[in-house]
């Protein structure tokens, strides 16, 4: 399937192409998806496009070929190509930190002509996390007593602990066989909560922490780490042994994981061009390799790879990332729509509309142009999602029947349940029909997004109330998998990663920069020894915090 390549006009300077899009928008005002698709029964070939294991149909959007031919010529106009040819490079795209962006680097396969030095450290490093990965999988890795390792736990934040998180939970049926059971776990926030209930529940003699921070210096981490090793060294002594074998570390600062205690050969590391949200494919996503093997890691990246290649090769017009991108422009700039669902359905993707939230929303969540200059129009729009069948008896009643605008992703793998992925063998058919309950749905959920009253039979039309009634034309992608495996979930990853960095090239902003990640958890250390009662003067705050801190500190009662 692949969407014809149609040019109604040349590429022109981009204020004649904004000026045609949004021409071509007051046309469309009125237009209906209903009518789109009753004036050219071949939309969904036009519109939809197939590359390897991945198939994305956008019919459903309220474009045509026109407006979609508008928004290549606005890429073109932006100058796209260059700028994703600096992308792949060692240019410092990310000038505000002065780093190049160069996360793609870390899915080359070994061997690579490009870039042969720093390959070379990529694959060290990796080479290094997986001799870790077969020694604990073999039973062979000890804690301070002598017992096997059965329990690792990962204590990161933001992307060091969204990314694995996500991906060992989408992957958790390719989960390998090791000598002793192995489990994974996941610790992130910085009041303790999660750390509490996990301690409970293990073995100091067989527990294994990997600190994934890649400054080393993350207060959330940190103090976590702080506490298990409190905890371990409560339950097994202060032995050297204690710091050598239970802990990891994972960071761009060897003198502090040494000054932390870690020790040399238990440390990987990573470099100042990979983003935090963008570190999966590192030695961050240690967690993945122990849950799917190195095989699986491996496979995992090479599906980003692909689509590395993809992005840098295919035309505009059938290029996934870059139609993905172009996509949300129109919806978020054209047609207002400011908030953007992701509805996966399949279980295993639970956590992956939170990993995207911070993928998108920390990338192109600005408001300040390359130049220093405001931006002249919205940028990211609100990403939010759920499981599909899930969030059908949640949401789903505001998509169908509410006052706002929402475009939507549905994400499906086609095949589920094959020969190897299933316990029992008589429960199959059942599993298999179960998936088949769940893809209906998610159809039958974009059909009626889209189509309104028109998707509902014509018995049921006869004198309908209005509060029966759907009104459609809600716009949504669907992206099918072959199958959810390592190969096809790095290639879902890496689409999105590249639809971020499209959007950013038309919005004109550095999507690799998080200015405002930092300066509240500066402003946190203005109150921290208040809060500890190392400081008494609350006159440099304002009066609602002021109020707040007397609560807390029991000087003002409520």
């Amino acid at each position: 399937m692949m969407m014809n390549d149609m040019h109604p006009f040349p590429v022109k300077n981009q204020k004649v192409v904004l000026q045609q899009l949004s021409d071509l928008k007051e046309q469309f005002k009125e237009t209906h998806l209903n009518q789109l698709f009753a004036a050219d029964t071949s939309r969904f070939t036009k519109f939809s496009v197939e590359y390897d294991q991945i198939v994305l149909d956008f019919s459903k959007h309220r474009i045509d070929q026109h407006i979609l031919a508008g928004l290549v010529d606005l890429a073109e106009s932006k100058d796209l190509s260059q700028w994703i040819k600096k992308l792949f490079s060692s240019e410092q795209i990310n000038f505000t930190e002065h780093r190049a962006a160069m996360h793609w680097a870390l899915r080359l396969p070994k061997n690579s002509p490009d870039f042969p030095n720093l390959n070379q450290q990529v694959q060290a490093q990796l080479e290094k996390m997986y001799a870790l990965v077969e020694k604990i999988h073999a039973g062979q890795y000890r804690g301070a007593t002598g017992e096997v390792i059965q329990d690792v736990v990962n204590i990161g934040v933001g992307g060091s602990d969204l990314g694995p998180l996500m991906v060992t939970h989408a992957l958790s049926d390719f989960k390998v066989s090791t000598a002793k059971s192995l489990d994974v776990h996941f610790v992130s926030t910085m009041d303790g909560s999660q750390l509490s209930a996990l301690l409970h529940q293990l073995r100091p003699e067989t527990t294994l922490f990997i600190i994934s921070s890649k400054s080393f210096g993350t207060i959330d981490t940190l103090s976590n780490a702080e506490t298990v090793r409190q905890w371990l060294e409560k339950a097994l002594g202060t032995d050297a042994k204690i710091l050598k074998n239970h802990f990891i570390g994972v960071s761009t600062k060897a003198e502090k994981m040494t000054e932390w205690g870690i020790a040399p050969d238990k440390q990987l590391l990573l470099w100042d061009w990979v983003g935090g949200r963008y570190s999966l494919w590192s030695c961050i996503g240690l967690p993945i390799a122990l849950m799917i093997g190195v095989s699986g890691f491996k496979q995992l990246l090479a599906g980003a790879y692909a689509i590395d290649q993809h992005f840098q090769t295919a035309p505009f017009a059938q290029n996934i990332p870059v139609l993905m991108g172009l996509l949300g422009i129109w919806n978020n700039n054209f047609l207002d729509i400011q908030t953007h669902a992701v509805l996966p359905y399949d279980g295993r993707l639970k956590y992956f509309a939170s990993y995207l939230q911070q993928l998108e929303m920390e990338s192109n969540g600005k408001s300040t142009q390359r130049n220093g200059e405001k931006v002249e129009t919205a940028t990211c729009p609100i990403v939010w999602g759920e499981v599909g069948p899930n969030a059908q008896h949640a949401f789903y009643q505001l998509l169908h029947q509410g006052t706002h605008s929402v475009s939507c992703d549905f994400i499906a793998p086609v095949k589920r349940y094959n020969a190897n992925q299933f316990t029992y063998v008589e429960s199959a058919d059942a599993l298999v029909e179960q998936h088949h309950l769940a893809l209906s749905n998610c159809l039958a959920q974009s059909r009626l997004l889209a189509f309104g009253n028109q998707a509902l039979a014509a018995d049921e039309l006869k004198d309908l109330p209005t509060y029966k009634q759907y009104e459609g034309n809600q716009p949504s992608s669907t992206i099918l998998l072959k199958e959810l495996n390592p190969y096809s979930l790095g290639m879902l990853i890496a689409l999105y990663e590249h639809k971020v960095f499209v959007q950013s090239v038309l919005w004109n902003i550095n999507p690799f920069d998080q200015w405002g990640v930092e300066k509240g958890k500066e402003i946190a250390n203005q109150l921290l020894p208040i809060l500890n009662r190392e400081q008494e003067d609350l006159s440099a705050f304002d009066a609602s915090t002021q109020g707040l801190l007397k609560i807390l500190l029991g000087r003002l009662e409520y």
